[in-house]
């Protein structure tokens, strides 16, 4: 009545040392490293990378607990942090510029567990320590890159189609003005644009002789635009966050036009703001060599031309159509000019921009083109040299009075993509590792605390049962450990709250089946067939009980963000466990000490 079968037995030991060894290295802590990995598209990190670091790091005698290589980096882990930023300094000479040196904290557990895929939960940064970020999107600059797209692409289509026009500019209204000479040709011009651009909308009008085609994004396609903006502005904060080496970190959506970016244990916090609030892009244009630049300079700028001053200090007149942006960079890269030796950042384009560079040199032989980088909504112009021939192959160097670090860091900016529309940093806030540690330190003895507690009360009311309730609680705790580092979750303060819910909780199931089993005793029946009834007449409100607390937490999941979601994910794990721990854990425990007695008189409960 009272007896599990073997296979029963066999799989709660199973899991029960499962959950011992995936909970086991969160126990080990975390160690200063220094993470490589590649920075160029054509570097790859591989085993004569990470023979190379082993054989610096043994040159110079700093002595590394471990240099291994995964996927996409290499990890070397040191016993101090002094002892890190030494082999950071060292290994960033060695390799050069090719290669991303990151300072990290990974952790110390043990190779056999690591080789087994037992691996720490990751710690939040309330947790942990290091830098959150809330960053807005200029809505607006991302209608105004889209229109200066669709601008290019309407000149593009008309020209393909050999279809004559007198103009096309962007008005301040965020619309497009198409001129023609004659209403016949503005005609074939409709046709076509309705065909090939479903998203403006476009209306005929004629003033002064002239006919024009007026087109505008509809508001579909604005919001559109506005959404791909937001997107892929967080998938270039990914990529630039990558090259920072920070592991787990948070980027997502807040909002209609915000971002937040977590960066749990980022030591360098300077250079996360710098990076992250840098918001360099890169636009190319042709210079206006035809009108009066000192006219210009005392206000009288030609309409369709911005003024700017180049690093050298002259002023520039560039016109505002732009030729290529940073989309179409497929690679960036620094190093040096052959002929000066200056520093300078070598660009790859993709297919289509390499098309679009070479046509656009080929037509403008003689003619000098400006390569502006855009900062902050700020732009300046880099340089602006005079193109001497057709340029194809899709390789563009910028040069221009740069430092070897500026260069790496705009190498860095282009090559993890190019933002869709500008952001500001409007939030800034750094946890250090004390704080972190304090967090911690107060998570975990409230779990302890109210643990013990617990424990006490259950052993001293149901006495021997009430120890049986104590170990299946244990129990719970380490499956729930284990599963969220089989996860690889993110812990934070809110999870650790879950976690202490979840033990307040977990124990109801046992108090069920304990007083359902006393229930029993007290009308007369048998200690053995107390306890099957205790167990299996409980089984039932236990089920209900929890079915809606993970309604509950499913609730939460849904309609919360952030921590809210946090804490539901640890809050319904929690219930999936203790189920399991409370009613398969305890009663093979029970039956285990009582099952093999045919005759029972007395039951310590």
């Amino acid at each position: 009545m009272n007896r599990y079968p073997l296979w029963k037995n066999i799989v709660v030991a199973i899991a029960l040392l499962l959950g011992f060894l995936y909970t086991l290295p969160n126990f080990f802590g975390e160690m200063p490293a220094v993470q490589i990995s590649s920075a160029r598209a054509t570097v790859k990190v591989d085993q004569a990378t990470l023979q190379l670091v082993e054989d610096t790091l043994r040159q110079s005698q700093i002595a590394a607990r471990g240099v291994t290589l995964d996927s996409a980096s290499i990890k070397a882990r040191f016993a101090d942090t002094d002892t890190q930023l030494k082999a950071k300094d060292l290994l960033q000479n060695k390799l050069g510029d090719g290669y991303v040196v990151a300072l990290n904290l990974i952790s110390s557990s043990p190779h056999w567990l690591t080789s087994m895929g037992a691996l720490p939960m990751y710690l939040g940064l309330d947790l942990r320590g290091g830098v959150h970020f809330l960053l807005e999107v200029d809505m607006k600059a991302a209608l105004v890159k889209t229109m200066d797209r669709y601008t290019a692409d309407i000149r593009s289509a008309l020209r393909e189609k050999k279809i004559p026009y007198a103009g096309v500019s962007r008005l301040p209204d965020q619309t497009i003005e198409i001129k023609f000479r004659d209403a016949e040709t503005r005609g074939q011009a409709m046709n076509e644009l309705l065909k090939s651009m479903p998203d403006l909308l476009l209306k005929e009008s004629e003033a002064g002789g002239e006919f024009k085609i007026s087109a505008s994004m509809n508001p579909q396609a604005q919001k559109k635009s506005q959404e791909f903006a937001l997107q892929q502005n967080i998938t270039t904060l990914r990529n630039r966050v990558n090259e920072l080496g920070v592991a787990e970190p948070i980027i997502q959506q807040q909002g209609a036009d915000r971002v937040v970016v977590q960066l749990p244990g980022v030591q360098d916090t300077a250079k996360a703001k710098e990076i992250l609030g840098r918001t360099a892009t890169l636009e190319i244009r042709m210079v206006d060599d035809e009108h009066d630049i000192n006219a210009a300079l005392h206000g009288e700028i030609p309409f369709g031309d911005d003024l700017y001053t180049e690093r050298k200090g002259s002023p520039l007149l560039v016109k505002k159509q732009v030729v290529l942006t940073g989309e179409y960079i497929s690679d960036a890269a620094p190093g040096f000019d052959q002929q000066t030796s200056e520093p300078v950042v070598h660009i790859s384009l993709d297919g289509r921009g390499a098309r679009i560079f070479r046509d656009t040199t080929r037509e403008n032989v003689g003619k000098r083109m400006a390569i502006l980088l855009i900062e902050k909504g700020k732009a300046e112009v880099i340089t602006a040299p005079v193109i001497r021939e057709e340029i194809g192959g899709g390789r563009v160097q910028i040069s221009g009075a740069m430092t070897t670090q500026e260069a790496n860091d705009v190498a860095l900016l282009l090559r993890a993509g190019a933002l869709a529309a500008p952001m500001e940093i409007i939030e800034e806030r750094t946890v250090g590792p004390s704080m972190g540690a304090e967090n911690i330190a107060k998570g975990f003895n409230s779990n302890i605390y109210g643990f013990i507690a617990i424990s006490l009360f259950m052993v001293m009311y149901y006495r021997f049962f009430g120890l049986i309730s104590t170990l299946a609680l244990s129990a719970n705790v380490l499956f729930l450990v284990a599963l969220l580092s089989i996860l690889q979750a993110t812990l934070t303060l809110p999870g650790m709250a879950a976690i202490a819910l979840t033990v307040g909780m977990a124990i109801d199931s046992n108090v069920l089946i304990n007083e359902r089993i006393r229930e029993e005793l007290r009308s007369g029946m048998s200690p053995q067939a107390a306890i099957n009834a205790g167990y299996e007449r409980a089984f039932g409100t236990i089920l209900d009980s929890n079915i809606t607390t993970f309604i509950a937490g499913t609730a939460l999941f849904w309609l919360g963000s952030g921590p809210v979601r946090g804490f539901a994910v640890v809050l319904c794990l929690g219930i999936l466990t203790s189920i399991f721990s409370a009613v398969v854990v305890s009663r093979s425990l029970v039956n285990l000490t009582y099952g093999r007695k045919a005759r029972l008189e007395k039951v310590s409960i």
